[in-house]
């Protein structure tokens, strides 16, 4: 007796699926597995995400001293050697009072600032000198309403000797003949018989810049005088230097002795005192910048807004820089 085939049994399909007559697909249990555990990941990885600024889980939390938030923000301050004293305290003093900002003040000198704020590099340059003309042109290739200039303070440019140097006035005119090359002995300005050694900072220094203006003219630096990085290292090497001379700012006079300036070889000789320098009668005062490529806003405009109020101001005062009013 012939054997029965085996008896096929109708495919029975999930209720809803369509009858296609096509043999449905088998998943297997660990792919079923890898894409529930897939699916976990990315549900916990959105539910986890937390927001950034005021959204955050603290948002609620208030600000130390009452101090309103400020959106959570890295900022970036760059250029003047002068300045970065005193704005590394005013950021310190800002950050103190909102964590959630963080500002990074970096010197290297005015026309690096500037630079950096042409390329896009610094949110904003500090500047111990007006920007030029040229400068302006560049930032507005990219930046059409730029820049945006604001005073911050002001300081008075300083000539300093060694302590031991009896010499205490110097006119303009002298220091000029001393940073030209045509001056080269102490004793030809009324001091000892002792070769005079010169000091500067380096040409992307608004301080150099200054000097070169208001003292030389317009004209170039004797080849003999040694470039420093920093006015922090020119007044280290005066201090080290029995016959030194250095310049820059007045908030950095420390170990060294600073020089009356004479207008005029005949004229008063005027101490660059903070009156003195505030109220212009000093010969060499003169005006501190930040630089922004267009209006502040957010942190920027917080940051500015403390720089200038009268506890900041009182910071610039007591950091032996002088208000802006």
């Amino acid at each position: 007796m012939p054997s029965r085939p085996p008896e096929r049994r109708p495919t029975v399909y999930p209720r809803g699926c369509p009858r296609t007559g096509a043999r449905p697909q088998v998943v297997s249990l660990r792919t079923v597995l890898s894409l529930l555990f897939t699916l976990g990941l990315v549900t916990l990885a959105s539910g986890c995400r937390r927001p950034t600024g005021s959204a955050g889980e603290d948002a609620g939390l208030p600000s130390p001293q009452g101090a309103p938030k400020v959106p959570q923000e890295t900022m970036t301050v760059k250029g003047s050697d002068t300045l970065v004293i005193l704005v590394q305290r005013w950021a310190e003093r800002f950050m103190k009072a909102h964590p959630e900002a963080k500002i990074q003040v970096t010197g290297g000198g005015s026309g690096t600032g500037i630079a950096a704020l042409i390329n896009g590099t610094t949110d904003i340059a500090m500047s111990s000198r007006p920007i030029k003309d040229a400068e302006k042109q560049k930032l507005r290739q990219r930046e059409p309403h730029g820049p945006v200039e604001l005073p911050v303070a002001r300081d008075g440019i300083t000539f300093y000797v060694h302590e031991s140097n009896p010499l205490d006035t110097l006119s303009i005119a002298q220091l000029k003949g001393i940073y030209l090359g045509d001056i080269t002995n102490w004793k030809d300005v009324g001091g000892k018989d002792a070769p005079i050694v010169v000091y500067s900072r380096e040409n992307s220094s608004g301080t150099y810049v200054f000097v070169k203006d208001e003292v030389l003219g317009g004209e170039d630096f004797t080849v003999r005088a040694q470039t420093l990085p920093g006015t922090a290292a020119v007044v280290h090497a005066v201090a080290q230097e029995k016959n030194g001379i250095g310049y820059g700012g007045a908030a950095y006079a420390k170990g060294v002795k600073e020089l009356k300036v004479k207008k005029e070889p005949q004229g008063e000789a005027v101490a660059p005192t903070a009156e003195n320098i505030q109220s212009g009668t000093y010969p060499l005062s003169r005006g501190l910048y930040f630089y922004l490529p267009q209006e502040a806003s957010g942190v920027e405009k917080s940051f500015i807004d403390y720089a200038l109020s009268p506890e900041g101001q009182q910071i610039a005062t007591q950091t032996g820089y002088f208000p802006v009013k």
